[in-house]
């Protein structure tokens, strides 16, 4: 199933500054029951958001002063388990990009299958990020993969690596079955020349 084409994402943030957030906090274990990808936004820190009676808690995704398509995340995020849920529930809460200073390997590799790019900057950029959204909760992010950089409206920037197959991926719109019907021609040429 291919994915929508990501080249640049211009959005306001939601800023979640907690370290080591794991993938059981991300989607707790009770809801991974379903066996399709959709509804697990609703469940996407759960606990953090709700209450035992489901009343909302002071936590940002309630906060209305914060959205967009963008979490912002303290470093190690993503760690604990390997559930692919973390992603889908991420990506299906509307989020396209995450950006932390480090990501546990698993959760980066169940994002970058999943369509939502997690995009990796230094520990001061990413203080900076924070610092600006705090100021400022409508401030714009450009995060341009094709240049691989993310843009604060103050001009300021970082640079981030991306896996090159994974960027291919994201930019088209591909998941590996689509990337590999699109070289088609190619491995048909092969054949007939081998």
């Amino acid at each position: 199933m291919s994915k929508e084409k990501f080249t640049t994402l211009k959005s306001t943030a939601v800023p979640l500054p907690i370290e080591n957030i794991d993938t059981d906090q991300i989607i707790p274990a009770r809801f991974l029951k379903a066996t399709t990808r959709e509804g697990f936004g609703e469940n996407l820190f759960r606990d953090w958001r709700y209450d035992g009676e489901g009343k909302p808690k002071d936590f940002v995704m309630n906060d209305k002063t914060y959205s967009g398509k963008i979490l912002v995340a303290g470093k190690n995020f993503g760690c604990g388990s390997s559930r692919e849920h973390a992603a889908w529930a991420i990506a299906d809460a509307g989020f396209r990009v995450v950006i932390s200073s480090f990501f546990a390997d698993i959760f980066k590799n169940n994002a970058l299958n999943n369509a939502l790019l997690p995009v990796q900057v230094s520990d001061t950029f990413l203080a900076k990020i924070f610092d600006t959204i705090k100021k400022n909760a409508s401030t714009i992010i450009t995060v341009n993969l094709e240049q691989q950089k993310v843009v604060l409206e103050d001009g300021s920037s970082e640079t981030f690596d991306i896996n090159p197959y994974k960027k291919t991926c994201l930019i088209n719109g591909y998941d590996d079955i689509d990337y590999l019907l699109n070289l088609r021609d190619e491995i048909k040429q092969f054949e007939l020349t081998h």
